[in-house]
Order: structure tokens, then C-alpha cells, then sequence
């Protein structure tokens, strides 16, 4: 089996989020992946069957468990296998296209609703503007970008509510930014994810809303970094990013 690292929403080698992609010429039995995905030590290893007629199979594990949408490993997986490609994942059939350097997911919106939620204990001492829940991520709005770049979050308090994961955002205040970001995941074994592409399917519709724009470029500032493009459209969003592959090779297990 091919196997790929690949570092996505990034135009740069060791930057961005790195993902493992394994091509299948058959499904495979979850716990094989499962332990492939914990090998591999990345946020996220895809799992592709690129066999037979119709929307390829596509599966994202961490190293702790499955999960039903991954951005960033979809654009992992098209930028290796190249061209327009329809996928059956848990979160139903996705598109993507990869073209002139750049690729691009077609994902289901993920509005955020208002929630009470107290985070006072994952966030100690810092000023939140708004709280919210996205179908399986926590979702805060902090009152600048710095105060997202610095914010040191408690992981075990964050780990032990709901999903165990926190999408922290503000308005950008460099040019060409519209807004900044970082993703916290330790419920899914993931202390802290680089660059989350199903993070934007959330921050698109709050932003655009917010914002009153359907363009927009957000910037996860995370120690890695990286930029992904957002365009809103309707109970849709379509993420872009770039891909750079890493390391390429076979398994023998």
C-alpha cells in the first residue's frame, strides 16, 4: 500500500498540517486504521479506496480515534491523487478539485449556535466576547488576535466537557487577514491541531456574517501556521488551500 505525508494548507515544506494519506485497493477493517492512523502520529491519517466506480471511500483517524471531518487531510489526499475527485466520508459525499497549485473542498457549513457554555476554567483569566457550539467543537470569539496567538488553554479542563475540543477566534490585524484562529482537540487525542480545515467550515458563516463578505481569507496561528481561503455559499463552504508532499513510501503491514 502508498503511503504519503503531506503538508496541507501550506505552499512550504514543514509548515502548515502535516497528514498521512494510505491508498486502498479495499476497505479496511477500522482497527487496522486506527492503528496505522497511531503509527503515522499525526492529527490525522486519511484512508482512501481508490478502486471501483463512484465516490472514492475516504475515512479520517487521529491517533486517538475516527472522526466524521477532516479538512485538512482531504486536501492531503486530493493534492495526491490529482484532478476532481467525489468522496463518501461520514459526513456524506464531499467534492474536491485540485488545480494551478492550490486545492479545493466543497464542505457542509457548520454555523455556530450561542451557547452558555462557562469556560472560565479552560481560559483563565481571558476576556471572552461571545461563546457558541458548532456540531462538535466548542467555539469562543476573543476580543483581538494577539490574545489568540498568546492563549495558553487548560487541555485536562478541556478535555473533560462535552467533546473535548475549542475553536478560538478573533478579527485579523494584518493585511490580508480577515481573521485568525486555533484549534484545541485533546478530546480526539489532538493537543493542539496546526491547521484545521473543518475548523473553517464554523469560522466561514460567522465570519462572512460578521464581516458581510463571502471571500475570506482566515490565518490559524498556530506554532506551524497556515492560510486557508474561505467562499461562503448558502449551507456550503469551499475551502482552499495548498499541499506540499513530504515523504512518500509503501506499507508492509
Amino acid at each position: 500500500m502508498r503511503f504519503f505525508i503531506v503538508d496541507a494548507f501550506t505552499g512550504k515544506a514543514f509548515a502548515g498540517n502535516s497528514a498521512g494519506v494510505v491508498l486502498l485497493d479495499a476497505p479496511a477493517e477500522p482497527a487496522w486504521m486506527q492503528a496505522v492512523a497511531a503509527e503515522m502520529r499525526h492529527s490525522e491519517t486519511a484512508f482512501v479506496v481508490t478502486t471501483g466506480a463512484g465516490p472514492k471511500s475516504l475515512r479520517w483517524f487521529t491517533p486517538a480515534a475516527e472522526v466524521a471531518l477532516c479538512g485538512h487531510a482531504t486536501v492531503a489526499t486530493t493534492h495526491v491523487l490529482g484532478g476532481e475527485q467525489v468522496y463518501a466520508t461520514l459526513s456524506g459525499e464531499l467534492r474536491a478539485k485540485a488545480a494551478d497549485g492550490w486545492v479545493e473542498l466543497d464542505f457542509p457549513s457548520d454555523p455556530p449556535s450561542p451557547s452558555d457554555d462557562d469556560l472560565s476554567a479552560i481560559l483563565p483569566g481571558v476576556e471572552i466576547e461571545r461563546t457558541g457550539r458548532g456540531v462538535e467543537n466548542l467555539f469562543a470569539v476573543l476580543p483581538d488576535a494577539e490574545a489568540v496567538r498568546t492563549l495558553e488553554p487548560d487541555l485536562k479542563a478541556l478535555k473533560a466537557t462535552w467533546k473535548g475540543r475549542l475553536l478560538v477566534t478573533a478579527a485579523g490585524d494584518v493585511d490580508g487577514i480577515d481573521y485568525v484562529s486555533r484549534f484545541f482537540g485533546p478530546g480526539v487525542g489532538v493537543d493542539e491541531d496546526p491547521v484545521t480545515g473543518s475548523a473553517h467550515c464554523v469560522l466561514s458563516p460567522y465570519w462572512s456574517g460578521r464581516l458581510n463578505k463571502s471571500e475570506l481569507t482566515g490565518a490559524q496561528v498556530s506554532a506551524r501556521g497556515g492560510i486557508v481561503r474561505t467562499r461562503q455559499d448558502g449551507d456550503r463552504v469551499h475551502l482552499s488551500g495548498q499541499a506540499v508532499t513530504v515523504v512518500s513510501g509503501e506499507l508492509h503491514v
